[in-house]
């Protein structure tokens, strides 16, 4: 080689590891000293033209990342950011809230992080999600098949840059409102490897956490749960029962008996927080001006929590640590876009929900050599979870071990049953105490749940 050549590969191979460099994060602001784990950001093209730009966090296990099987975490909303499921529920860092003020927030490590068990790829998407954008207005525009799609195009695009990581043992993990996509990305990966020669795709199961599946009938089981939790008398849950038919999703206007005992069903419900029955219910709406009042004394509210996450994320010094594009601008990072974000009873600004139920995935995914956990905080009442039991019975699937305790340090940490079809095997477990989504508020009994079930141990 002349030493003109030896010159340029000298400079492209410095080029490719300055790239690299790029994308590592060593330091964040509010955690002190270089960080514990391998921490990577960056953004992959999807869509036509690579009009949709999706962002990543990429957390290298921090038990044995060679071995360690691999998992995809995608969150819910839909809208909701990747980076809300780093710190709040299943990521190696959270906020230290006994020393953090909205002024400076400080991080500290998460002792019940996933990622001691397993890589972990935090993706936001779709466009619109934390620091996920389209380079086009239209770009924004999508529904729950178009996700699927650019979902899987991240997956495929995200292997083909990291092959190192083809051999691992390959899981999808959502909750929440991805519980319709994710069996949808599942089955794409499957139909993927069955035309594919090249790139492989290892994948061994998936995981599933306060799943929206069936928006039908998980709606219509929030007036049976709120019963069984002793929200509503039985004279009521028996009334509503009655005049509504069992269907409170849509009601006719001429019913009027259903509508007035719907009345009365609000009535008792308006204080109570969905997402976990037990805490207090919060009203957000000045939460910021209230905690900008140091005199103001108020009831803590887990809403607060979140508050550290828009304050960290909009910092200019954590946008460049964490690389956040220029062409990204001066968007406001937001931890789940309202104009994304599903709620019954009102339509989104930029998603359309076009899949109004993913059991058939589910259905068809028993066919397949697969591993699946389901898992419910118990006191969840946006997706209670005797409404995941409904679905889940629906797949008529073989009970191979019946429903039992499943315990954490001697106590028990929620109930479980597993089912099986062949070579396809589904467990599910309850989490006591748990909300929605479950890791949020049990962050301990689910790591402990996670870490049996990946090595296909008994709960």
């Amino acid at each position: 080689m002349s030493s003109m050549l030896f010159a340029v590969f000298l400079v492209m191979v410095s080029l490719l590891a300055a790239t690299e460099s790029q994308l590592l994060v060593n330091t964040l602001p509010g955690f002190t000293g270089d960080l514990p784990f391998t921490l990577e950001t960056g953004y992959i093209g999807v869509g036509e033209f690579d009009d949709v730009q999706l962002f990543y966090y990429f957390l290298e296990s921090q038990g044995n990342p060679k071995d360690d099987p691999l998992m995809f975490w995608f969150n819910g909303g839909p809208g909701c950011s990747g980076l809300s499921g780093l710190l709040y529920q299943i990521g190696p860092i959270t906020f230290n809230y006994a020393n953090s003020t909205m002024e400076k927030p400080i991080l500290e490590i998460n002792p019940y992080s996933w990622t001691k068990v397993a890589n972990i790829i935090f993706v936001d998407q779709p466009a619109g999600t934390g620091f996920a954008y389209a380079k086009t207005a239209e770009a924004y525009n999508t529904n729950d098949t178009l996700s699927t799609t650019h979902a899987y195009s991240f997956v495929m695009k995200w292997l083909a840059d990291h092959p190192k990581f083809l051999n691992n043992p390959l899981y999808l993990g959502a909750d929440s409102y991805m519980g319709i996509v994710l069996p949808m990305i599942v089955q794409e990966i499957y139909n993927g490897n069955e035309v594919r020669k090249e790139l492989h795709i290892n994948i061994k199961g998936y995981l599933l956490g306060n799943p929206l599946t069936d928006i039908h009938g998980d709606y219509n089981s929030r007036i049976g749960f709120a019963h069984g939790m002793a929200l509503l008398s039985d004279a009521i849950y028996k009334s509503v029962k009655e005049s509504c038919n069992g269907e409170y999703l849509k009601v006719y206007a001429n019913n009027s008996l259903c509508i007035q005992d719907l009345q009365v069903v609000d009535k008792c419900l308006e204080r109570i927080k969905t997402e976990q029955i037990l805490e207090p219910y919060c009203d957000t709406s000045n939460t910021l001006k209230l905690w900008s009042l140091p005199q103001v004394q108020k009831q803590w509210c887990r809403d607060d929590n979140h508050l550290y996450s828009y304050v960290w994320a909009n910092n200019r010094d954590v946008r460049e640590a964490l690389h956040i594009r220029e062409e990204y601008g001066d968007i406001e990072w937001v931890r789940c876009n309202d104009s994304l974000r599903f709620y019954f009873d009102k339509k989104p600004i930029s998603y359309a929900n076009n899949v109004l139920s993913s059991v058939g995935y589910h259905q068809r995914l028993a066919d397949k050599h697969l591993r699946a956990l389901i898992y419910s905080g118990d006191h969840d009442m946006v997706v209670p979870y005797f409404s995941t039991i409904s679905w889940i019975e629906s797949l008529n699937l073989s009970v191979v071990e019946d429903w039992r305790p499943w315990f954490v340090e001697e106590q028990v940490a929620g109930y479980t049953v597993k089912y099986s079809k062949d070579d396809y095997n589904l467990t599910f477990a309850t989490v006591k105490g748990g909300g929605h989504t479950a890791p949020e508020y049990k962050p301990k009994e689910c790591l402990r749940m996670l870490m049996r079930w990946l090595a296909n141990e008994i709960l």
